[in-house]
């Protein structure tokens, strides 16, 4: 009977001496496949800073199923676009792009201040989030697609100078349903190639950011005209000498796909 006993705890022992082992290999696999998808990642956003994406991953899960290769946008260079093309984006969507590094907090803490006075959650994301959003991710509000967005957008500031970061930008954004990159836009919405975008235009076409499945830049709505008044307006505060730091960034000269 004590013999049968000991067998019994010998076996319980090598039991429990194995589970804590079978834990181990289960965490560093666990581990090791992590730290191989941050590699990727990592490696991703590398290759990105010296060619352009030929798509975005809002463009293929979003843009317009079963029709992705007339999505490919035409690339255009940011020396190649006039200052108030890029000037007017950064005005509608982000006017502390030249300042922050992916995330501009003073705007969050506005945001949160006015969602506590009972106001409307507006958006305070940054160019350089909606460049992770749009090209990595999918859309929803979930905080680990949050949480991922906020890795990538630490990369590519990490990694992109901010002219870059600026360029993909305006060549992977929507500007109308199933209308991506400024050449399209300015091509769609005005018959010109987007070099040739006078200044009003390109505050038209910032104007509808926010919602281009929704606005026009072309449309007689009095909301978009009066959101390019004020995009005008804050393009005539900021100045052109505010993308100076951006425009002299060093731009790694890219390839097309």
């Amino acid at each position: 009977m004590k013999r049968y006993r000991s067998q019994q705890r010998t076996r319980r022992s090598r039991r429990t001496r194995r589970r804590p082992g079978l834990r181990w290999r289960l965490a560093r696999a666990l581990m090791a496949l992590v730290a191989t998808l941050l590699l990727l990642a990592v490696l991703v956003v590398l290759l990105f800073r010296w060619f352009d994406p030929p798509y975005s991953m809002y463009m293929v899960t979003e843009g317009a199923p079963g029709t992705v290769p007339s999505l490919r946008t035409t690339w255009q260079p940011l020396e190649a676009l006039p200052v108030h093309v890029a000037l007017a984006v950064v005005a509608a969507e982000d006017q502390r792009f030249p300042q922050h590094r992916g995330f501009d907090w003073v705007s969050i803490r506005q945001a949160l201040e006015q969602r506590l006075d009972g106001g409307s959650l507006r958006g305070a994301s940054t160019i350089s989030q909606q460049v992770s959003k749009n090209l990595f991710l999918w859309h929803g509000r979930s905080f680990v697609r949050k949480a991922v967005e906020a890795g990538f957008t630490l990369a590519i500031e990490a990694l992109w100078p901010k002219a870059r970061i600026l360029e993909v930008y305006l060549n992977i954004a929507e500007w109308g349903p199933g209308i991506f990159g400024i050449e399209a836009a300015a091509g769609y919405h005005y018959g010109v190639p987007a070099r040739s975008l006078s200044r009003e235009q390109a505050a038209a076409l910032a104007a509808v950011l926010p919602s281009p499945r929704s606005w026009s830049p072309t449309s007689s709505s009095e909301t978009v005209a009066q959101r390019r008044q004020w995009v005008e307006r804050q393009m005539d505060q900021l100045g052109t000498g505010w993308l100076d730091p951006v425009r002299v960034d060093s731009v790694v000269p890219a390839s097309g796909s």
